[in-house]
């Protein structure tokens, strides 16, 4: 069952998942992280990612932790398995409860940033090339309740030292935040790929730091994952994906991926592995594709490793089939059709000036907005022959 064509990566958190939420106890046993990364290597994945947590409980002594992490390490070389990615819990613990790096309490924003340095040592030793922090607990439930300049500020000053730590050490490291909306706060800050956009634009170390864009986290506030996905890229700031489900605005799902909106799965996939269509020699996505999901509370154990396999399944079912729909001839034909090519042809041509355009009257008085507007770009035959390549 190997799918090693393309590089599939699970978070230990994921398969590890107890089943437990906010209204019913786990429903599965606990399981050892290092059985799990050589379960998910016997099905094919290529890689893991681990929270701190996932792997060396809150708290544990220095022994315990080196033990723990040591298992890992075995499990890793035994399967020939990537670490690739290493990210820090800064959410579950309840001194966490009003967040770490933007907590009102400034020693709680001390303690969070030692673990996070802590783990990106870690993140060195174990060879991993991206460092995730998502926020989850950054943020708040009352608009009282923060200084909100003063909580970017903190914001910012934490990304910045955790960078600044990486370069001083000369680690190939870069950070990926990870933008939600809400849950588990009501309202998370930088809650969007363009938020986190911005926000990097302000930091000094902005240059390694990029963003990891989740399936679920921008669906669940009603915005397109494919476009936050394309701008990241725009931007050059894709360093990692999350993928997943999500059945539109409601709680975060993590479903399987393409187990949601499976439109969206398709031209998800066809962004990462096909590129731009008028622009291919634009940026590309190179990283691993990386499955954040929760296998159900109703699935016994077996029923986690199918959720797992499902995953790589449906993306490499939407591969081959986003394959296809990009060399279909009557596609190329529909794209051409419907100006996906011209597009990309600079509005000014080049040299041209704004005397230029100002100077020449076909682009506004002898312009025929009429005529312009009866223009067929044939969107409809376009969306029906991808949904042809993706049903048929």
């Amino acid at each position: 069952m190997a799918q090693h064509d393309i590089n599939f990566s699970f978070g230990l958190w994921t398969t590890g998942w107890s089943g437990q939420d906010q209204f019913g106890s786990a429903s599965r046993a606990h399981r050892n992280p290092a059985d799990d990364v050589r379960k998910l290597a016997e099905l094919g994945a290529w890689g893991f990612t681990f929270h701190d947590d996932d792997v060396v409980p809150f708290g544990s002594d220095d022994a315990t932790r080196a033990k723990l992490l040591g298992e890992i390490k075995d499990a890793a070389e035994e399967t020939g398995m990537t670490i690739e990615m290493v990210t820090t819990n800064l959410f579950s613990h309840p001194v966490f409860k009003d967040g770490g790096v933007t907590s009102n309490d400034r020693n709680v924003r001390r303690f969070a940033l030692r673990k996070v340095l802590r783990n990106v040592d870690l993140t060195a030793e174990l060879g991993a090339k991206t460092f995730v922090m998502w926020g989850g607990r950054e943020g708040s439930e009352y608009d009282g309740a923060k200084d909100l300049y003063a909580a970017l500020d903190r914001y910012r000053e934490g990304v910045d030292t955790v960078a600044a730590y990486i370069k001083e050490k000369g680690y190939d490291i870069k950070i990926a935040l990870e933008p939600k909306p809400n849950e588990p706060r009501g309202d998370i800050f930088l809650p969007t790929v363009g938020h986190a956009l911005g926000f990097i634009a302000e930091l000094e170390h902005g240059d390694i730091v990029g963003l990891n864009p989740e399936t679920g986290h921008e669906q669940m506030a009603g915005l397109n994952y494919t476009h936050g996905l394309a701008q990241a890229l725009w931007a050059d700031k894709l360093f990692h994906i999350d993928l997943n489900g999500q059945r539109s605005i409601k709680f975060d799902q993590d479903l399987v991926f393409g187990h949601g909106d499976l439109t969206s799965a398709f031209f998800t996939v066809d962004l990462v592995e096909n590129g731009f269509p008028a622009l291919p020699n634009a940026t590309r996505y190179t990283g691993p594709r990386h499955f954040d999901y929760k296998p159900s509370r109703t699935e016994s154990v077996e029923g986690v490793w199918d959720s797992a396999v499902a995953n790589m399944e449906m993306y490499n079912m939407l591969a081959a089939k986003s394959k296809a729909y990009r060399e279909d001839p009557e596609v190329q034909e529909a794209m051409k059709t419907a100006g996906l090519f011209e597009l990309a042809t600079p509005t000014l041509a080049e040299g041209e000036t704004v005397a230029d355009i100002l100077a020449d009257t076909t682009t506004f008085e002898d312009f025929d907005a009429d005529a312009a507007a009866q223009r067929d770009f044939g969107f409809v035959r376009l969306n029906q022959l991808a949904l042809k390549h993706l049903i048929g």
